[in-house]
């Protein structure tokens, strides 16, 4: 096993005994009201919420190019035509 897979796991399980043991109702203030929640829902939703969030700003972006479109792609000097000299350079 990767490091990687082994630190998923280990963080996995530590929320997971971290959310197992705060199961206890609190009260919780929402902007409108106030009710009793369970620990467990509002670290777990938080905890869902951060990694999600963490995952959308850490993933690459797709760069979006227009610099295929300057191109005729049926001309013979079109950029996608290799020479025989740079196709066996390549090889």
């Amino acid at each position: 096993m990767r490091a990687k897979t082994i630190f998923i796991i280990l963080i996995t399980a530590l929320i997971t005994i971290f959310l197992v043991m705060n199961t206890d109702e609190v009260e919780f203030n929402f902007i409108f009201g106030k009710k009793d929640v369970s620990k467990l829902l509002v670290i777990g939703v938080c905890t869902f919420v951060g990694f999600v969030l963490g995952y959308w700003a850490g993933r690459p972006r797709t760069a979006v190019s227009s610099y295929d479109d300057k191109f005729d792609h049926t001309e013979p000097n079109s950029k996608n035509t290799l020479s025989d000299e740079d196709r066996n350079y390549i090889s």
